[in-house]
């Protein structure tokens, strides 16, 4: 099943199921989170909760919806403080290989193996653990709260203290903690991890850095087990043309490491299991356009597609925005 979440002329919130250009729409909730909450409630999957609430609802063009700019994130939070994006890097076959391209520009002696294939090394020796068994632990970084999440169409916005603005297409995971202080998993969506590769160049350590812009993930969520070997493109436009598009790949036949591997990684803290949090969390990718010598400029589009995903997502690289006025930091 597909879901969207989105908003109506009038503004109204809903929750739709997606059958082919038409979206049928949720008689209640409002929101992907809530639909969530209840599911676990019941004791039912977010599918049957969804084909329960939807049954006679009202249909919405989706060519519409998306034009119009109201079809929102597929999950989100009241309190964006209480929405997580995170992700991991080097867990792609080929994501290694472009990393270290990036990062054996800085080091003075090429012979040694760098820090980016040491750990995909040990991803691909431990990162599929047997069943019920942790394995190696990957890269794992820090995007930001709610704030940063971009609904489906919008401008991204590039910060003026920014040195690029490029696109990373990536598989999210969609996760809900219940009031059992346990994860769910409601699905998974497309994802533009969207960062600035030129300032990670500079030296491996600004990564942290890197990864601290916005993004957007959507415009749909798929439920169920992510396939195993998916496939897309990913595009760029400038002016309407295409001016890079490239393939990527990702499911776990691409990966050296398991959905659950990177799952336990990351919720084995205890601070990401707060009851009623929200996490988004990108899986990594191996395909950038930085890698093939892109700059993308304000206007530039990007198309995320795969077929099993439904509508692709698109997003823009907004103008540069302003710095933050900081007055400075006042002691008390």
């Amino acid at each position: 099943m597909r879901l969207i979440q989105f908003e109506t002329v009038q503004g109204e919130r809903r929750v739709g199921i997606v059958e082919g250009t038409l979206v049928r729409a949720l008689a209640a909730p409002g929101s992907m989170r809530e639909l969530a909450q209840l599911a676990i409630a019941s004791g039912r999957t977010l599918e049957q909760q969804a084909a329960q609430a939807a049954a006679g609802g009202e249909q919405f063009d989706y060519d519409e919806l998306l034009a119009g700019l109201r079809v929102l994130n597929p999950v989100d939070h009241a309190d964006p403080a209480h929405m997580t994006i995170s992700g991991t890097g080097l867990t792609h076959f080929g994501g290694a290989a472009s990393r270290d391209q990036v990062q054996r520009k800085t080091q003075e002696e090429e012979t040694h193996m760098s820090d980016s294939l040491r750990i995909f090394k040990w991803g691909l020796e431990g990162g599929r653990p047997k069943a019920g068994r942790p394995g190696v632990q990957p890269e794992w970084f820090y995007k930001g709260d709610g704030t940063i999440a971009v609904r489906p169409g919008a401008p991204l916005p590039a910060p003026s203290f920014g040195d690029d603005a490029g696109e990373e297409a990536e598989i999210v995971g969609i996760y809900l903690v219940g009031p059992d202080a346990r994860p769910y998993r409601l699905g998974f969506a497309l994802g533009n991890e969207f960062c600035d590769h030129v300032m990670e160049r500079k030296n491996y350590h600004y990564i942290a850095h890197s990864k601290m812009r916005h993004c957007s993930f959507g415009p749909e969520l798929r439920t169920g087990a992510l396939p195993e070997n998916l496939s897309g493109m990913s595009r760029i436009r400038r002016g309407g043309r295409v001016i890079w598009e490239k393939e990527f790949l990702s499911g776990e036949a691409n990966m050296c490491h398991s959905i659950d591997n990177l799952e336990y990684h990351h919720f084995k803290y205890s601070q990401f299991l707060r009851p009623g949090d929200v996490h988004v969390h990108f899986f990594g990718s191996a395909t950038l356009s930085f890698a093939d010598g892109v700059q993308t400029r304000a206007g530039d589009e990007f198309e995320i597609d795969a077929f099993e995903f439904g509508m692709p997502l698109i997003n823009t690289v907004g103008q540069a925005a302003p710095d933050t006025p900081l007055r400075g930091v006042l002691p008390l």
